[in-house]
């Protein structure tokens, strides 16, 4: 066969095997399924799972699809590279931002912020510290980070441990899209070769629906239709900013920084009308966490490292008076065309594929920009130590990078791989094949697009994840079937926003972070509703913006 030759060329086909699109596509898909058997049915470590699907991608791309073998390596180092750089390094930078306020003490401030904007009443609390502060988190760490954290902190309150683990599962949805500096975006992009700003901006006309009605649901998981009916003015006043700000942001300002951004609107949104209005609170549900009046230095500094971010990413992407500092940093940029790949893989008419091009972004990097944010809040919190309640230096900042390196080794492993796993299906033409398959459908698969990333972040645990699995075969699906690609790839990451509540990871999470290992099944069947109606929402609303209905409402 071709694949077994040194060819000096090669260019995918969606009828690879057999001259068949259906059969290609039914072979294409089994590297998928790999993946999902051995990860759900044989309950693998995803690490495992994805060296297993990528292992049997590599078979496929060679002997089915006719891929050179030495074209079929160089496409999974390509993409294994990608996965370490620029997609690790920024969770690893984000996930050591936020160590930094741990291991500094700041973090307990922060926490007693919270507590006392509630006025003592643990189901505002409880909003204000799953949705805003967990959306915090999610923007600068993601990957399970958020529910661990905010789990605990529900339990401090006095709430319920199998109550706080739902409601924190609840709240880590509409806030996913965006999640570690918006890296599922970034990622799809990258993949796919739409611009990010352009995903970013159609993501942001739909998950800020969900984005509405979360908090209000969120009283609801706490109190019931009481606590509904008593607190709906500020949780509503708090989706809606939130909401409106993810919407703004995600267009007009820097899409990494949308969650960050829409979760201290939204907090401050709650903070101003607190200052007017507050439920009455029935004793059954006060806190049980002794309020402490903190100095307005301590405030000021446990709140310093966000608003840094968004100083720094602000100036980094907006910043043209007298000096064009976005463009100067996107110029720091260098093309890699990748080694042995670049002009042997090519299009249908013979030009070199784009997709062998490697962009290494070091300086305006998401993560780099996270790295230098870092560097200054540990000067800071070292200048303002004191030993005992707020010990910091520079050496504990470096210490706790090399631990959250360490820490993060599986996750590192897995993303690795799955994006290794992604680019040869992608470069070797399975997931064209199978995308064009499914357009089959034709306009119809705008409803079912949602779907696909709710099943692949419901199976891995990340949108990024799903995002490098499916984010091409969504683009080939939309040229296939004249629907807009840009919204089918939106579709998937706001589709895998839902998927994240029922994902075993993440339901692991939040059991141990609330003292119940063991509850995970008893966790799904509390869960697993509100994920198919949220899912539900996401394919009627992708379905009307493909339409003339809701299409005015797209970028």
């Amino acid at each position: 066969m071709a694949g077994t030759a040194l060819a000096t060329t090669f260019a995918p086909s969606t009828d690879a095997v057999a001259g068949n699109l259906t059969a290609s596509a039914l072979v294409g898909i089994i590297p998928l399924l790999t993946f999902f058997i051995l990860l759900a049915g044989f309950k693998l470590k995803a690490w495992y799972s994805g060296l297993g699907a990528l292992a049997v991608a590599i078979v496929v791309a060679i002997f089915a699809f006719d891929m050179p073998v030495s074209l079929t390596a160089l496409s999974a180092a390509q993409g294994i590279i990608f996965g370490l750089f620029p997609v690790m390094w920024i969770v690893v930078a984000a996930i050591w931002f936020y160590e930094l306020t741990v291991v500094s003490g700041r973090f307990e401030d922060l926490r007693r912020v919270f507590n006392s904007i509630g006025r003592g009443d643990i189901r505002v609390q409880a909003m204000l510290i799953a949705f805003c502060f967990g959306g915090m988190l999610e923007a600068l760490a993601g990957f399970g980070a958020p529910i661990a954290i905010t789990g605990a902190m529900l339990i401090a309150l006095g709430m319920p441990p199998l109550r706080a683990a739902v409601t924190v599962l609840v709240a880590n949805t509409a806030p996913v899209a965006f999640g570690a500096m918006a890296i599922p975006i970034t990622t799809a992009g990258s993949l796919t070769g739409i611009p990010a700003t352009e995903i970013a901006a159609t993501v942001g006309r739909q998950t800020p629906l969900l984005a509405l009605f979360v908090p209000l649901l969120l009283l609801f998981l706490v109190d019931g239709k009481r606590g509904l009916r008593q607190a709906w003015p500020i949780a509503l006043v708090t989706g809606v900013v939130f909401a409106i700000a993810q919407f703004w942001c995600s267009s007009h300002f820097s899409y990494e920084l949308t969650d960050v951004v829409a979760s201290l609107a939204g907090l401050a949104a709650a903070i101003v009308m607190l200052q007017f209005w507050h439920p009455s609170t029935p004793d059954d549900q006060l806190s049980q966490v002794e309020p402490e009046r903190l100095s307005k230095s301590r405030v000021g500094l446990a709140l310093f490292p966000y608003l840094l971010v968004i100083i720094v990413f602000g100036v980094a992407k907006l910043w043209t008076i007298g000096f064009d500092l976005p463009s100067w940093l996107d110029g720091t940029d260098r093309t890699v065309e990748w080694p042995g790949l670049y002009g042997n893989l090519v299009t249908g008419d013979g030009s070199p594929s784009e997709s062998a091009i490697y962009k290494f972004s070091w300086l305006s990097n998401p993560g780099t920009l996270l790295l230098i944010c870092g560097v200054l809040v540990a000067l800071v919190y070292t200048v303002f130590t004191h030993s005992g309640r707020f010990p910091m230096s520079i050496g504990r900042g470096v210490t706790a990078f090399g631990a959250t390196v360490a820490k993060m080794w599986l996750a590192i492993a897995t993303v690795a791989t799955v994006l290794g796993l992604s680019y040869v299906m992608n470069q070797s033409g399975q997931t064209v094949a199978i995308g064009t398959w499914l357009a089959g459908t034709g306009t119809v698969f705008a409803f079912f697009s949602p779907i696909l990333g709710w099943m692949g972040t419901a199976v891995t645990g990340s949108d990024t994840s799903s995002n490098a699995l499916f984010a091409k075969l969504q683009q080939a699906a939309g040229h296939t079937a004249g629907i807009d690609p840009t919204l089918l790839v939106a579709a998937n990451t706001s589709g895998g926003v839902v998927g994240k509540l029922v994902s075993p990871q993440n339901l692991t999470i939040a059991a141990t972070a609330v003292g119940q290992p063991g509850s995970e099944p008893i966790l799904l069947r509390k869960v697993i509703g509100y994920s198919a109606v949220m899912l539900l929402l996401l394919c009627t609303l992708v379905y009307l913006q493909s339409t003339p209905i809701l299409s005015w409402i797209l970028p």
